[in-house]
């Protein structure tokens, strides 16, 4: 679980099957992971199903999602997570 934790604390949302691949392990192992960290409040689920929920306005669009979003949106995304902004406070965690 450290691995994942550490993976996420970059500030990169990631879904389960890019975690998977990065740490190589299975989905089943990775979702079993996310699941406790997710119950512990140490990572979260990212909503990017609409603009302005999660965009941290990084690629600088000003709410324009049709900027920096891909083709069509973020609704074929996938479920992502990252470290609970509280946990990183928690864990020392700097990204």
């Amino acid at each position: 679980m450290n691995d994942l934790i550490k993976l996420l604390s970059d500030g990169h949302a990631r879904t389960e099957k890019l975690l998977a691949i990065e740490l190589h392990t299975t989905v089943e192992d990775v979702k079993r992971q996310i699941e406790y960290l997710e119950n512990m409040g140490i990572i979260r689920r990212v909503n990017y199903s609409s603009c302005g929920s999660g965009c941290s306005d990084g690629g600088g669009c000003g709410g324009n999602c049709s900027k920096c979003a891909p083709k069509g949106g973020f609704q074929n995304m996938g479920v992502m997570y990252e470290v609970a902004p509280a946990a990183q406070k928690r864990l020392n965690l700097t990204l």
